[in-house]
């Protein structure tokens, strides 16, 4: 048995999810850090513990984090891994991905529970636009400049964390995160399925993945080395075209015939702006809206992960293509597909 005490947030999600089965495959004493109202679908196995921590109020967090310590002993580990994707206000990106994160952060600090070792799940998009002339992947060392206010929010919680005295952390910044469970490219493939291959602007996109599992391998090494204080990008090693990605679709799902059909950026954006408009009417957030817009608009999404593999040994297992048959196996098992 691991004597270490973990606790990974935003632990009902796709990824978090997939970090608390590898937590307690390690034998971890393993900690999910989930609202009340969160599903715990994927949260069955009764070796796990649960904690509602409030983000929102830093009075509050601190108090809950008194008590977690006198009763229990501070977290060894903690992978930080809640935040949103897609909010009804811009706004809300930055409030809970940015104050909640520093919340957290300032927290720990007060009540003397700072982990060996704190993991920020940030994105690609903390970093902004790559280059779409001469297709250079992207660098650790390039100049961040986000253009999506959800990229903004990340890039302002690493530069809190970053800023932070004594404080042992890892930012990990993955680029397009899928497998079982996730639902954006779940969307994809099923419009595929259905016989349709919807593309955003002429020029061809350059795409990178990383399998869920291949991510929550990351996170673990990062956590059990010696590294700390670094940041780094999270592919697969691979890159590939907006077109051979929907080619890969549909050789795995076994779909011959599809009706491509390229929309052109002026008129995405448009729908784009109208699902947003109708988001704030129905209270709904919309995958669709201006800042997805911008994410989908991006032509180059390479990233050189050169400095995971040196400084962490991480060699990922799933190429695109066997990331996606273990996916469709999987949403044809639980009748997704």
């Amino acid at each position: 048995m691991n004597n270490k005490r973990i606790l990974i947030t935003g632990a009902s999600g796709f990824i978090g999810s997939s970090l608390i089965e590898k937590a307690l495959k390690k034998g971890y004493d393993t900690w999910a850090g989930i609202r009340k109202s969160s599903s715990r679908e994927y949260l069955q196995d009764e070796r796990i513990r649960f904690i509602d921590l409030d983000f929102g109020d830093k009075a509050k967090l601190e108090e809950q984090l008194r008590e977690f310590v006198s009763e229990h002993g501070k977290f060894d580990y903690i992978v930080h891994n809640a935040g949103v994707t897609k909010c009804l206000n811009a706004e809300d990106f930055d409030r809970v991905n940015f104050g909640y994160t520093a919340n957290f952060i300032d927290a720990l600090q007060a009540v003397n529970a700072v982990p060996e070792k704190f993991i920020l799940m940030s994105s690609l998009s903390a970093i902004g636009v790559g280059d779409e002339v001469n297709y250079a992947p992207l660098k650790l060392n390039d100049t961040p400049n986000p253009n999506t206010a959800y990229g903004k929010s990340k890039l302002k919680a690493e530069q809190y964390l970053q800023a932070t005295n004594d404080f042992p952390y890892i930012i990990l910044r993955p680029t397009g995160v899928y497998g079982p469970r996730e639902k954006d490219y779940f969307l994809m493939v099923k419009t595929v399925k259905s016989g349709l291959d919807v593309g955003a602007g002429f020029k061809p996109q350059h795409l990178t993945f990383i399998y869920v599992r291949d991510l929550v391998d990351a996170v673990y090494l990062g956590l059990e080395s010696d590294v700390r204080d670094k940041a780094y990008f999270v592919a697969d090693g691979d890159v590939y075209t907006d077109k051979e990605y929907t080619r890969l679709v549909k050789e795995v799902i076994g779909k011959k015939h599809v009706l491509s059909l390229k929309v052109p950026l002026w008129l995405l954006k448009g729908i784009s702006v109208i699902a947003e408009e109708v988001s704030k009417l129905t209270k709904k957030p919309s995958t669709l809206n201006r800042d997805k817009y911008k994410i989908m608009k991006q032509r180059n999404w390479e990233c050189d992960i050169t400095p995971l593999v040196n400084d962490l040994g991480f060699s990922p297992k799933y190429n695109l293509r066997r990331g996606l048959e273990e996916s469709v196996q999987w949403y044809k098992e639980n009748n997704w597909l």
